[in-house]
């Protein structure tokens, strides 16, 4: 491809619960915008409008659908049948990917899509757009073993793998966690996994950080926790045992407390929170824009073991309490087990998160944050820069490596 034409991704998030796979997915998109790169995301996360999209980033926002079981999607807003709102999302996609005509279509996370939605737009790129590529991004666990397994085994996931993706990014660590062995993916399909590693996050600058803490009215030798759940969905029980640790406790006055709750947290639910918190004058939000900020302001953050949420406070280096849900997958439970076994975190089984179990680990936290700090200092996260190196093979068929030996001469 000449150097200076127009190289298009398509991204598709299906986004129908939470907040992790549209925040993934943006955070792809804006490190590996580049001149003459545009980046169009189809999303159906009902906040897509909340983030801020750089220059040649843009988003379809498909009609939302929300899970009801493994298998049950309903529209989330517009009252039609969820067949004919599942045939609107397919026909946008569709005419999208033939009106845009992507060089690259990333996928996020489900091979088929919501239902199969993407099927006929993956069908379509391999029949009539050689030399175009359909890329699955995974982030580093999906499932224990058994589940995965007998799930793409039902779907026939490895075939689709094996035929219409040129390639898949694992967005983590073999090391760590090998998808390979453990989902059974024979070598047909192996030899076309790249390891990306970790996401990294963008950093905010130390005037920003102080700027955030002053905000928050966070004085000097005071230790600010933030508490989040990410979308919220399923977060209660998380805010409800930090919350009765500071009504339970007398807790020192230099312990300052910031609360998120996600947009998707039941509306009964968040008030609850927000009346228990006013009464101790604890701040708390349902949504806070730049989240990375507030992230690296704090001494301390408990959250849920979502994927995006790790690479945000692993990329600031803060140190993070973590309390994974264990259904309805045990992929969140995997994860902290592995990123505890490196000390790069500490977290609570979801049966065992009290009140009191909360209050012991984060003080140890705070009492003792060297040997996390050291284990995130030398974690290295690779995941943009191994994208971008592939990206740069798709556009001009060479390796940075190679365009750096050829332009020395």
């Amino acid at each position: 491809m000449p150097r200076n034409s127009t190289f298009n991704v398509l991204m598709y998030s299906h986004d129908t619960y939470g907040l992790g796979h549209i925040r993934r997915t943006m955070a792809i998109a804006t490190q590996l915008r580049a001149p003459n790169i545009n980046v169009l995301i189809l999303t159906g996360s009902p906040i897509a409008g909340r983030f801020s999209f750089p220059e040649q980033i843009d988003f379809v926002r498909l009609p939302g659908m929300i899970k009801k079981t493994n298998d049950e999607y309903l529209p989330l807003s517009i009252k039609i049948n969820a067949t004919h709102a599942l045939n609107i999302r397919k026909s946008i996609i569709t005419a999208t990917a033939k009106t845009f005509q992507p060089h690259l279509f990333i996928v996020d996370k489900e091979p088929l899509g919501l239902k199969k939605e993407i099927l006929p737009t993956l069908q379509w790129l391999r029949r009539c757009q050689t030399g175009n590529r359909a890329i699955l991004g995974l982030r580093d666990v999906m499932d224990d073993r058994e589940t995965v397994r007998s799930d793409w085994n039902k779907k026939g996931i490895y075939e689709i793998l094996d035929k219409l993706y040129s390639e898949i990014w694992v967005y983590g660590n073999r090391e760590l966690y090998d998808p390979i062995t453990e989902y059974a993916i024979p070598e047909s399909i192996s030899r076309k996994i790249y390891f990306t590693g970790y996401i990294p996050r963008k950093v905010p600058s130390e005037g920003n950080v102080r700027k955030v803490k002053k905000e928050q009215g966070v004085r000097n030798g005071e230790k600010l926790i933030v508490v989040t759940t990410g979308g919220g969905g399923d977060g209660y029980a998380v805010m409800d045992a930090y919350l009765s640790m500071l009504e339970n406790e007398t807790c020192p006055s230099t312990l300052k407390s910031v609360l998120i709750t996600g947009p998707f947290m039941p509306k009964q639910q968040r008030k609850k929170v927000f009346k228990r918190a006013r009464k101790m004058g604890v701040r708390t939000y349902h949504f806070y824009r730049n989240m990375e900020k507030l992230l690296a302001a704090a001494d301390v953050v408990v959250s849920m073991a979502g994927y995006n949420t790790l690479c945000e406070l692993l990329s600031l280096g803060t140190i993070s309490l973590i309390i994974p849900r264990e259904t309805p997958r045990k992929e969140q439970l995997i994860r902290a087990r592995i990123l505890h076994g490196q000390h790069l975190v500490d977290y609570i089984p979801w049966s065992e998160c009290s009140p009191e179990m909360m209050r012991r680990k984060v003080f140890n936290l705070l009492e003792n944050p060297g040997p996390y700090r050291e284990a995130i200092a030398r974690f290295n996260m690779t995941g943009i820069e191994v994208m971008r190196e592939r990206l740069h093979v798709f556009r001009y068929g060479e390796t940075f490596s190679d365009a750096r030996t050829r332009y020395a001469y």
